[in-house]
């Protein structure tokens, strides 16, 4: 049996920054009886909040629910109401450093849209990210622009030149997140077990990037039993095969 079973966000429980369905926050409602259970993705606290934390019902245990924003560089758990447990920030200089390699980059390979929808860059403290349609951008839009993660390898990999000792990994449809170096889901997991006390051994993970240059590989290489679904319907059915294999 599972003590914990770990997801991604975008892709697995939702589709890209939309909320969870009403089926899916029951479903999790339901592994929350049989498991501890952690989401951990690129997006901000109030991301989270919207996608995940107001979508569960009532009944919920959501005592035994570890929120872990930007890639586990944060933790909240609920204790009466959502509370930060850490963040890990970045200073103001590494920063500047970050946002002037996604300057550099865009021009450098010429992957500029013809059209964008709210901001491209945003700073959530511990993760500086890149979304290349925008923050608002439509689903649809969002899913044709880069299918086959071809164009985020090319940005990847210049920006893997020009900032050495950072962590720079695809995430949702069209994003990449930069983190300290070391910081991906294998770190963010790491930190889980060791703020739960629960053993990595007795853990999974669930994600729709679980393939090399994805964002939830690291995951796989850590070493857990890990799932790789397409899309949140398919995470319905692996949900309801765990729940019913934990009773």
């Amino acid at each position: 049996m599972k003590q914990l079973v770990a997801f991604d966000l975008d892709g697995t429980l939702a589709e890209s920054k939309q909320a969870m369905s009403n089926e899916m926050g029951e479903m999790l409602a339901d592994l929350l009886g049989v498991a501890h259970v952690a989401v951990i993705s690129g997006g901000d606290w109030p991301q989270f909040e919207k996608q995940v934390a107001s979508r569960l019902p009532a009944r919920a245990n959501r005592t035994k629910l570890w929120l872990m924003p930007t890639t586990g560089t944060k933790l909240y758990r609920y204790k009466n109401q959502w509370t930060p447990e850490y963040a890990e920030l970045f200073g103001d200089e590494q920063k500047r450093s970050i946002l002037d390699a996604f300057e550099a980059v865009l021009e450098a390979t010429g992957f500029t849209p013809e059209q964008t929808w709210g901001d491209r860059i945003e700073d959530r403290g511990s993760q500086i990210t890149f979304s290349a349609l925008g923050q608002q951008a439509p689903l649809h839009e969002k899913e044709r622009w880069d299918p086959d993660f071809a164009k985020r390898k090319i940005i990847q990999a210049d920006l893997r030149q020009r900032l050495p000792g950072l962590s720079i990994n695809m995430g949702g449809a069209t994003s990449i997140d930069i983190t300290r170096e070391g910081v991906d889901k294998a770190y963010g997991l790491k930190k889980l077990s060791a703020a739960s006390g629960i053993a990595l051994d007795t853990m999974m993970f669930i994600g729709d990037a679980i393939f090399p240059g994805g964002n939830d590989y690291p995951a796989k290489t850590l070493g857990l039993d890990t799932v790789r679904v397409r899309d949140p319907e398919e995470t319905l059915a692996v949900i309801a095969a765990i729940v019913a294999c934990q009773k």
